[in-house]
């Protein structure tokens, strides 16, 4: 074997990386088993311990910190950890409808209701579909009409063309989606999810969205679907704020030192009395002294840890009693050049950990501390916590007018840009206004410029300030440039989409959103390992049992494999999912069958009489070509499902796609290192037991002569199928069908139709239920309100159902028994189905292809894409005719095509490698008098052996992983697991006479 250092070179770097990319996952775990001991089961105790080490080293040697461990640890999906998955999309009507002015032409408004109605069943974009229509309705009118104005004139004429309006209105729909995308990914943050995943669809108006662990779905839907609110303020200067901060503080020790008089405390507070008639000017007098006591306190704080000892702790408590607000709240200091500190000029008035900040907000808001706040004033706090810290910073706002609200509203600018400065360099912002907010500016920006204490303007989006620039001077024209000496270039992309958020209002709606409970997704976690762990046990049983010291080496590298697999997904930040367990069982039946076809080759080597150091060379050489051919079409598979697929598919497809790449590194080159070392150390090499070494040797089936009856029997069934398809149809799951489904648990076992007698009569008759996996769990689909737009018809209809179910003592629930919710509008349904067909039509096409660039005859490539339209149409079949007769659900969703693309690429697996023998028997063994048909038959019969076995290890596991893997993916290992015996059925009884029938010339 050449080469054998540099193989075992890169294998023991593989291995250092997958074992350090695996390592964050361990520190992290072990970070938080510690807080799960320090809180006892108090939940908020747990989270404030692990907000107080994210930024301290537990990593030994590295010092890496909890968060750095926490950002490349085994991301979990939602199926397994719980939690909310959101499909959002832009109201592109109303965007339209907003840029027009809400203009009242009556074929503008027609071809705007025409065009929402064709969006939901055809595959075009909104704006092309609106064109479209007001095309036809006012074949002789210009859009340019409706739509240019002052305000756009730099990007649309009154004389354009409906061609440049259209462009005009699909660039404004992409800065739309994108503020949004801007404006969510804030508030998501601001919400405090750890480790949300949030996506910007390409080519669409959509964003997904992932947020594991949320408790509250109704209360992220009302934050992710209100209107975005931008407005610009007035600031305070640090200078005029602090005393107040300081009286407050006061104020909240007295009322400590009144609960608990007889406390003795080792902390004197210098704080001030509080006086009701306290206001921001009368703060700013005796500033030095200010700055003197905010030093000392932060002396005295700088080691209130959350993370530190018991003894630090007693220090933190007394300090939290004495000084209640600048115990979590630092003034906003910094030391002059003689070491004395100083408040730092601007509106930022302090700093306060993430964990911190809702107890500051207590504080601030509290009756007592309202009283002394000025009515003109208003604490908010920064968008986002300063860089690489969880430490947010609080601006002091000036609020303006009679009403007390910002001096200009976010709806007069007309446009915001990311620039670079061309004089400092660095990047910045440039905003544009309306010919009315310019006026307001220049007036605005004179005041904050006046004198010699320039002051700053925050621009605030929904109660955060993103920035807070100082104004430098006058500015007229409506025209600004916003810099910052830390900007980045995507903090100034991001600043620009908020600056435009408030000029067009383009509400983003929830489509489509999956939540699951904590506890379903527990018992998911536990299914899948059990499912893992039982089928590798099983696996690694039979091939010692079959192949005996040869089938140690098998486990070796299967174990490798896996080892190998979860590194490189770590590595790559890849979420695992239940679907992607599933991916990690198949890709043992891949590795197995590598192994297979390698010792099935070496079995025949030795039955030549050749030496077993020439066998194992000659059986890895001549099995090679079918690995690498029946690896690379089930990785094609692999990429179309990657392509086309979304969120736990895709999960499925890149475990699919990395496992094929290990698998193809351990059994074709580790285990041929280990065969390598066993054979110089001189050990015995075994490849079968005595019962094991005759399976299936000698075959001589007569599979080609009996082809017409396989014909009939495929035939039969297939047109069985399909009558049942149009005349039964198929039980649709919600992304396909459209609606509501929840997973409701019930206290007592429950039958379908005490259900249905509840629910009937409100949610209506076209309400599907079906058992999940026990008596008590059940799956409800409906479609109730589906069309509702409105933001809370999700949690109308969750009411509605639970006030239904409860007019029967036996189906009664509370909410917390509604494990999942799912829903999908018709809209994105029908796309999922469109991209499901052609999906699997690109499949077989690019898969055929792969086969005719291989064997270059169009025979084989038939073969293949008849077999693989065969399977397809078997499984479909299946699902169709059974649908209502097995005791578990049969629906027909995004899981179920990931299962059918599967199959499609393990049958191809399969056909290849009966393929890659038939045009070996045919170009090497036999003359060309022989009888073609006799060749592919013994050809047949000779890998027979191989294609036996590696159905039943696959079916084996198939097996395991419907028992035990859990409710969630029933139907999809079921239909993995018919979906391989058909295949398998399908490579010699099908594929190969089709060969023969279409192809007896050119065989010869």
């Amino acid at each position: 074997m050449q080469g054998k250092g540099v193989i075992k070179f890169f294998a023991i770097l593989l291995a250092v990386v997958c074992l350090y990319q695996l390592s964050f996952t361990w520190v992290a775990h072990k970070v938080e088993n510690d807080a799960k001991v320090y809180s006892k089961g108090d939940s908020e105790k747990e989270k404030a311990y692990l907000d107080s080490v994210s930024t301290l080293p537990v990593y030994p040697v590295l010092n890496h910190t909890y968060q750095y461990c926490l950002d490349r640890e085994l991301a979990l999906g939602l199926d397994l950890k719980g939690g909310m998955n959101v499909t959002m999309q832009i109201s592109l009507r109303e965007l339209v409808q907003s840029l027009s002015n809400n203009n009242a032409d009556v074929a503008f408004n027609q071809a705007m209701a025409n065009a929402q109605k064709r969006s939901v069943t055809e595959q075009k974009d909104y704006i092309t579909l609106f064109v479209d229509e007001y095309e036809k309705l006012a074949p002789n009118a210009k859009l340019a009409a409706i739509f240019a104005n002052s305000n756009n004139q730099d990007k649309l004429k009154y004389n354009s063309s409906n061609a440049d309006v259209e462009s005009y209105l699909k660039d404004q729909a992409s800065t739309a989606v994108q503020q949004s995308y801007t404006v969510l990914h804030t508030r998501i943050d601001q919400f405090g999810v750890t480790q949300p995943n949030i996506q910007l669809q390409k080519s669409t108006n959509r964003i997904l969205i992932e947020l594991p662990g949320v408790k509250e779905p109704e209360r992220v839907r009302k934050l992710l679907q209100g209107s975005a609110k931008l407005e610009f303020y007035q600031t305070f200067d640090n200078t005029e704020v602090y005393g107040l901060l300081n009286n407050i503080n006061g104020l909240l020790a007295a009322k400590n030192k009144a609960a608990a008089p007889k406390k003795d405390t080792s902390i004197k507070a210098d704080a001030a009395k509080p006086a009701a008639t306290t206001t921001a000017a009368t703060a700013s007098k005796d500033t030095s002294a200010a700055a003197k006591q905010a030093s000392s306190l932060l002396n005295k704080l700088k080691n209130a840890n959350p993370a530190a000892k018991d003894s630090a702790g007693l220090n933190k408590t007394q300090i939290a009693a004495q000084n209640p607000l600048f115990a979590i709240l630092s003034p906003a200091t910094y030391q002059d050049q003689t070491g004395q500190p100083q408040l730092n000029p601007g509106p930022i008035v302090g700093y306060a950990a993430v964990k911190d900040t809702a107890k500051v907000n207590n504080y601030l808001h509290s009756a007592d501390i309202k009283s002394v706040v000025p009515q003109n004033l208003k604490f908010l706090w920064g968008v986002k916590p300063i860089k690489n810290t969880k430490v947010f910073e609080l601006y002091a706002i000036k609020l303006a007018g009679a009403e007390n609200g910002p001096v200009l509203s976010g709806d007069v600018i007309n446009d915001a840009r990311n620039d670079v400065d061309q004089l400092k360099g660095g990047y910045e912002v440039t905003m544009y206004m309306n010919q009315q907010g310019a006026q307001k500016w220049k007036n605005i920006t004179a005041e904050a410029s006046a004198g010699g204490n320039k002051k700053a303007i925050a621009i605030v989006l929904d109660d955060n300030v993103y920035s807070a620039p100082n104004v430098q001077n006058e500015i007229s024209g409506g025209v600004s440039s916003i810099s910052g000496g830390n900007f980045t270039l995507e903090d100034t992309k991001d600043l620009a989409n908020v600056l435009k958020a408030g000029r067009l209002p383009a509400p983003a709606r929830i489509i489509g959103e999956a939540v699951v409970g904590p506890s379903l997704g527990q018992e998911a976690i536990s299914a899948g390992l059990l499912s893992c762990i039982l089928g590798l046990v099983v696996i690694l049983i039979f091939m010692i049992a079959y192949y005996k010291r040869a089938g140690t080496v098998a486990v070796i590298a299967v174990l490798i494999n896996v080892f190998f697999l979860m590194g490189v997904l770590v590595s790559i930040r890849a979420v695992l999912t239940l679907p992607g367990i599933a991916g990690i069982i198949l890709i043992l039946g891949v590795a197995v069958d590598a192994n297979v076809l390698v010792y099935e080759r070496v079995r025949e080597e030795l039955g030549l009489g050749k030496s077993i150091r020439i066998a194992v060379a000659d059986g890895f050489k001549h099995a090679l070509p079918s690995i690498l051919d029946a690896n690379i079409s089930t990785f094609l598979t692999g990429v179309i499902l990657f392509l086309f697929g979304s969120g736990p598919i895709q999960g499925f497809a890149t475990t699919l796609m990395i496992g094929i790449v290990t698998t193809l590194f351990c059994s074709l080159l580790i285990s041929r290192l280990i065969f390598e070392f066993m054979l110089e150390k001189g050990w015995d090499i075994t490849f079968s037991r005595p019962w094991s070494s005759h399976t299936f040797k000698n075959a001589n089936y007569g599979f080609v002569k009996n082809r017409f009856k396989f014909y009939a029997f495929s035939g039969i069934f297939i047109i069985a199928g399909l009558i049942s398809m149009v005349t039964r149809g198929f039980n649709y799951g919600v992304d396909f069908g459209g609606g509501h489904t929840y997973i409701v648990k019930f206290t007592k076992p429950v039958t379908t139709e005490q259900i249905h007698d509840a629910i009937d009569a409100t949610l209506g008759r076209g309400t599907e239920v079906k058992t999940y996996g026990t008596d008590n769990k059940m799956s409800i689909n409906t479609n109730y309100l589906i069309n509702d737009n409105a933001p809370d018809a999700d949690a109308r209809v969750q009411e509605a159902l639970i006030k239904a179910l409860a007019t029967n003592p036996a189906t009664k629930i509370e909410a917390k028994q509604i494990e999942a919710h799912q829903k999908v509008e018709a809209t994105i349904a029908n796309e999922v189905k469109a991209s499901a067909k052609w999906t699997i039509i690109l499949a077989i096409i690019v898969i055929s292809a792969y086969i005719l660039i291989r064997f270059r005859k169009w025979q084989f490539s038939l073969g293949a894409m008849v077999a693989t339209a065969h399977d397809s149409l078997l499984v479909l079949s299946f699902f169709s005719l059974f649908k209502d007769i097995l005791p578990f659900s049969l629906d027909i969703d995004q899981a179920f095509i990931a299962a059918l693309l599967t199959v499609i690429g393990y049958s191809i697996n399969d056909t290849v490698v009966v393929f890659d023998r038939i045009r070996e028997f045919l170009e090497l063994h036999h003359a060309k008098t022989d009888d073609p048909k006799e060749v592919i038959n013994h050809a047949i019969n000779n890998t027979l052996s191989r294609t036996i076995i590696t159905a039943f290890t696959v079916v084996l596991i198939l097996v395991i992983l419907f028992i035990f893997g859990g409710d969630v993916i029933r139907g999809f290992s079921f239909a993995l697991l018919i979906g391989v015996i058909f295949g398998t059925y399908s490579s010699i009884c099908v594929a190969t006479p089709v060969i023969i029938d279409f192809g007896k010339k050119d065989l010869r």
